[in-house]
């Protein structure tokens, strides 16, 4: 069991490059699905702002208004 973990250290390279790996990978993922709840997010606030002009709360000016300024702010915070 030593020699095994003796010889896993001596091949630093090859741990590096799997780390690396392991790390854009995971960081591919995040990513991934950060992009898919933002869109799921705006879809659902698209859904709820049609249902409130169907059902006469709001009228199609204001909903426009609205969803105009979601695409202007870009998903971010409004800082900076």
């Amino acid at each position: 069991m030593e020699t095994f973990i003796q010889q896993i250290i001596d091949k630093e390279e090859i741990i590096i490059l799997i780390i690396i790996f392991t790390a854009i990978t995971i960081m591919s993922i995040v990513k991934a699905l950060t992009r898919m709840i933002t869109r799921l997010a705006s879809e659902r606030t698209r859904r709820e702002i049609a249902a409130y002009i169907a059902e006469g709360s709001m009228t199609p000016e204001q909903g426009e208004k609205l969803l105009a300024s979601g695409k202007q702010n870009n998903g971010s915070c409004g800082c900076g």
